[in-house]
């Protein structure tokens, strides 16, 4: 499993993500001011936080909301069209 390269997902909006967790079955659960909390199915919980939707967000919080609480991996970011598919 290929390790995912952050470098590449620094201009990750808020609003990309949130469109790729609706992709991958995650629904709107509850929002309170700025926290957005999102459920998959299978008990995934994710907590977006922002102010505008072109927010872009610190590395830290953007590998904990991909790894730890989506348990998303580089593939899951390529099928979910957040990578690009080839490597340059």
């Amino acid at each position: 499993m290929a390790p995912i390269d952050y470098r590449r997902l620094r201009t990750l909006t808020a609003r990309r993500l949130i469109r790729a967790l609706l992709r991958d079955g995650f629904v709107l659960d509850r929002q309170r001011g700025s926290h957005q909390h999102y459920v998959h199915p299978d008990g995934r919980r994710v907590t977006v936080t922002f102010h505008r939707s072109s927010d872009t967000f610190p590395l830290g919080t953007l590998k904990r909301i991909l790894e730890v609480q989506a348990g998303w991996t580089a593939e899951d970011l390529k099928r979910l069209r957040l990578l690009p598919k080839r490597d340059p």
